[in-house]
């Protein structure tokens, strides 16, 4: 058979195949997940200062910083913590995954909300006078609500 019909044949017999689905497809990047869209959101928050009832885009409270981010990932999410943790579905602190939020309560009532971004540490708007930075999550006391 000649070189050119022997080529021919041959990207007959792949293209069959192919479209048979026998090959895999080409490798590609992931698709960032939900909780990775969200981290990525409020990471880029990063410096910008607290303000009391701050929802964004130049000045933010917690419960502003975490409805900004989910916002930016295609979530509505209510403006208070309180709201948001009444929005979101319990999770097990073991089972939290980046992008869960991360309720702080005292006596029922919760004050504070961060934004999950693994390995014991979260995306936050603290408190008066500081910024949107990731710290460290300082107690074992919290829990995780995940709005997705």
């Amino acid at each position: 058979m000649p070189t050119r019909l022997r080529t021919l044949a041959a990207a007959t017999a792949l293209s069959t195949v192919a479209t048979a689905g026998l090959l895999a497809p080409a490798a590609t990047a992931a698709e960032p997940t939900t909780g990775d869209r969200v981290v990525s959101a409020a990471a880029a928050q990063a410096g910008k200062p607290y303000a009391a009832g701050g929802s964004g885009p130049d000045s933010f409270d917690c419960s502003g910083l975490a409805q900004y981010a989910y916002r930016q990932a295609g979530i509505s999410l209510p403006r208070t913590a309180s709201q948001q943790r009444s929005a979101a579905r319990g999770v097990a602190q073991a089972d939290a995954r980046p992008g869960d939020l991360i309720f702080f309560s005292n006596g029922g009532r919760v004050y504070h909300v961060g934004i999950f971004a693994g390995g014991n540490r979260m995306w936050a708007a603290p408190e008066s006078g500081d910024v949107v930075k990731l710290q460290t999550i300082w107690t074992s006391s919290y829990t995780v609500g995940r709005a997705w």
